[in-house]
């Protein structure tokens, strides 16, 4: 229904047709179904959040073991609708809280990854199966990613003094009425909307714009399945942008059309969210440089790996 009143707005009121049409309706077309998803699937994922806060999954985290703590990390990053950047506060705060550095880092990875806004406009995009499959391969980019620089031992490469938490931390327990829980949720819902709508219409603009007018040879020829280093490609051309999943998550889906696979357009998504230069920036104010490039080439060989999988299978 909504399709057929955007055509019905672009053809019959505003009399477009051609490449502006196709570009224009596109846009239009987007930008309703994102805003929507995005409302819907945010406002009952903070609802969820309501029932526990940060502090509880703390003390939870603290004292488990440290391959249980990455699986656990990496799952709470799905709940968690931060960027690269904005996830760092919390990542010195399970530091902080003696939590075990692989461990931190599996959060760190799986937030900007795996978080609701990417779910839900992967799920309006290309439907549930893509997506489950996208958070299965994001959340074993995080666990194993953590895992294996815990195993590295390389906790004398964080630089900030982080002074540690005195004594045991303890569960919170968060008591709340429902109206509360819905008002705190609308609440949090409106200002993260408030946040990314721009980057959504920045996102969806730019893609309406090679949706019309570049020619599907173009990018079929540079980055289709004809290009064995095209996974390659895209995650080198996405580390230097920075952005999240509602500002790239359009450019995904009008490369996916205009030919690109699609491990290979997730992997570019992913570089993009996961691997920013300034997420680096921000890091080396409290990590040495070598844990720095040994986060970097893990989560970087990983998004690789699954954008060559995510080929294959699909």
């Amino acid at each position: 229904m909504w399709q057929e009143f955007v055509n019905y707005l672009t053809i019959n009121i505003f009399g477009l047709n051609g490449k502006l049409n196709d570009t224009i309706n596109f846009f239009i077309y987007d930008v309703g179904k994102i805003w929507f998803l995005l409302l819907t699937i945010i406002f009952v994922v903070s609802y969820l959040r309501t029932h526990f806060n940060t502090e509880y999954v703390r003390a939870y985290l603290q004292g488990k073991s440290e391959f249980f703590g990455n699986i656990l990390a990496a799952l709470f990053g799905i709940i968690t609708p931060f960027c690269s950047c904005s996830a760092i506060p919390l990542f010195l705060g399970f530091i902080q809280a003696r939590i075990p550095i692989g461990v931190t880092f599996s959060f760190l990875i799986s937030a900007p990854l795996n978080n609701e806004i990417a779910i839900a406009m992967l799920f309006g995009i290309f439907g549930w199966k893509i997506t489950a499959i996208y958070i299965g391969f994001g959340l074993l980019v995080a666990i194993f990613g953590g895992f294996f620089i815990g195993k590295m031992k390389m906790d004398k490469y964080v630089l900030l003094d982080v002074k540690p938490m005195e004594g045991e931390l303890q569960e919170v327990k968060i008591k709340l009425t429902f109206a509360q829980r819905v008002k705190e949720s609308k609440e949090y819902t409106l200002d993260i909307f408030k946040k990314i709508y721009i980057y959504v219409m920045i996102g969806v603009g730019i893609g309406a714009f090679i949706h019309g007018y570049i020619p599907a040879d173009f990018i079929a020829n540079y980055a289709g399945g004809d290009n064995p280093f095209a996974v390659l490609i895209a995650v080198l051309m996405g580390i230097p942008m920075y952005s999240n999943a509602a500002g790239v998550m359009p450019l995904v889906e009008v490369l996916t059309s205009k030919g690109m696979l699609l491990g290979t357009a997730l992997s570019f998504m992913m570089a993009v969210t996961a691997l920013s230069l300034p997420e680096a920036m921000i890091l080396k104010k409290i990590l040495h440089v070598k844990l720095i490039g040994v986060f970097f080439g893990i989560v970087g060989a990983g998004i690789i790996g699954i954008g060559y999988l995510f080929n294959a299978i699909l």
